[in-house]
C-alpha cells in the first residue's frame, strides 16, 4: 500500500469531494486519534505491508466510505506498536469503526464484499 498524498483527498472550494477520494494513511497513534476525532464516523483498516488481502480490501474501503460519506483511513500497527495491544489487533485486515472519536465495532473476517462492509457500517452508525 502506498502512502495517500493530501491532493487525492481534497475537496473543492463548495465542498464538494474531489473526484479521486481515497483512504487516508496513518502514521501512529496521534494521527489516528486526531483523525477519528475529527470525524463524525470513521472506518479505520489496521493492515500489514504485504498482505494481499488487506491490499485488495482498499478500494473497497473507499469506495464504502464515498457510498456513506464517511471518513476512511489505513494504519499499520507495525509503524507503532502500542496500538497492536490498544486495538487488541490480533489479524489483518482488521476493521474498527468509530463514532464520534469512539471505535463502535470491529470486524476481523479477511475480504469483506463492499455490500457487506457498508451493512456493517449502516448498523452502527446512527
Amino acid at each position: 500500500m502506498k502512502p495517500k498524498t493530501g491532493s487525492e483527498n481534497s475537496e473543492s472550494a463548495d465542498g464538494a469531494s474531489a473526484d479521486v477520494r481515497r483512504p487516508v494513511s496513518l502514521e501512529d497513534a496521534d494521527a489516528l486519534d486526531a483523525f477519528v476525532a475529527d470525524a463524525n464516523a470513521a472506518l479505520v483498516e489496521f493492515y500489514t505491508d504485504g498482505c494481499g488481502l488487506c491490499a485488495s480490501m482498499e478500494p473497497v474501503l473507499g469506495n464504502v466510505a464515498r457510498e456513506l460519506d464517511i471518513a476512511a483511513a489505513l494504519v499499520n500497527p507495525r509503524d507503532d506498536p502500542p496500538l497492536v495491544e490498544r486495538f487488541d489487533v490480533r489479524s489483518v485486515p482488521l476493521f474498527v469503526l468509530f463514532v464520534d472519536g469512539e471505535p463502535v465495532a470491529r470486524r476481523a473476517e479477511g475480504f469483506v464484499p463492499g455490500d457487506d462492509l457498508a451493512a456493517w457500517i449502516s448498523e452502527h452508525v446512527p
